[in-house]
């Protein structure tokens, strides 16, 4: 692809096909134009709400740049195609604030309890965002291959550990053969290399994303074998490296976000997994 303004298509309109049609597009691309597509994919929040001019000099490019960049997707200029990056931040959290503004004048109070309304208010968003929002064939893909696996590999740091640790306990109950690569002892690229031939990983990251959690899905991504993520958005680097991959974004509440959504598609996979084995058996 070059400079020029595609001539058929209409742009993507979803951060997601936006996604792959950069990723398509940007070994053609000329230097600076490639670099303002890296920077987009590496920093899709300051790419959806800074000023053009603090986003070229964050990429290292000029403001012309970014345009052309814009029309070699199809876009008419910069503006369109930031309009796609805002539209899909503002759609996995749409007015929450000012609901949490809402709620604290309506019911008053401090302490525990009115911790726990903002809590569980954050928690049922995230809920129903994932209910509306999650990709149905990603879904059928992640539990198709977690299904075929001889042995899941269950990968998750800091605060996706608990989410990791619950599917271990989930899949043995459900008598699937798993192993949660725990880190211990810094032997976790031991337990990457000791994956066998068919094995998937699953694994689970969020913003900012754990570099041990990048390079281990990286190792596995390089040894052939399939990876399951779960993670916040489209332009996550865990997208690039898996064979299916679902978006969770999580509301927050006080700066703490729930991990209600995750929860929710951890035990899904779990179940929807035990129900494609008994599906392929019967």
């Amino acid at each position: 692809m070059t400079g020029d303004a595609p001539d058929s298509a209409a742009p993507p309109a979803t951060l997601t096909a936006l996604r792959a049609l950069i990723l398509q597009s940007r070994e053609a691309l000329p230097k600076r134009l490639s670099q303002a597509a890296d920077y987009a994919l590496s920093h899709p929040q300051e790419f959806a709400f800074a000023t053009i001019g603090a986003i070229a000099q964050q990429a290292g490019v000029q403001p012309s740049a970014l345009v052309r960049f814009a029309q070699s997707l199809g876009y008419s200029g910069f503006s369109e195609l930031q309009a796609v990056f805002r539209a899909h931040a503002r759609d996995r959290w749409p007015d929450y604030r000012e609901r949490l503004e809402h709620l604290r004048s309506e019911e008053g109070g401090d302490g525990p309890a009115a911790l726990l309304r903002g809590f569980t208010g954050a928690a049922m968003h995230s809920l129903e965002r994932l209910s509306e929002t999650l990709d149905a064939s990603a879904l059928d893909r992640a539990t198709g291959l977690l299904a075929a696996a001889p042995t899941i590999h269950l990968l998750g740091s800091r605060r996706a550990f608990p989410v990791a640790a619950y599917l271990a306990y989930a899949l043995r109950k459900l008598e699937i053969r798993c192993h949660l690569i725990d880190q211990a002892g810094g032997l976790a690229p031991e337990q990457v290399a000791l994956m066998a031939p068919g094995d998937v990983l699953l694994a689970v990251s969020f913003s900012p994303y754990a570099p041990a959690t990048l390079e281990l899905v990286a190792a596995a991504a390089a040894r052939g074998h399939g990876v399951v993520a779960l993670t916040d958005t489209p332009f996550s680097p865990l997208a690039a490296s898996a064979s299916a991959w679902l978006e969770v974004a999580e509301a927050d509440h006080a700066g703490f976000r729930s991990l209600a959504g995750t929860f929710a598609l951890a035990m899904t996979l779990a179940v929807g997994t035990a129900e494609a084995r008994h599906r392929a058996t019967a």
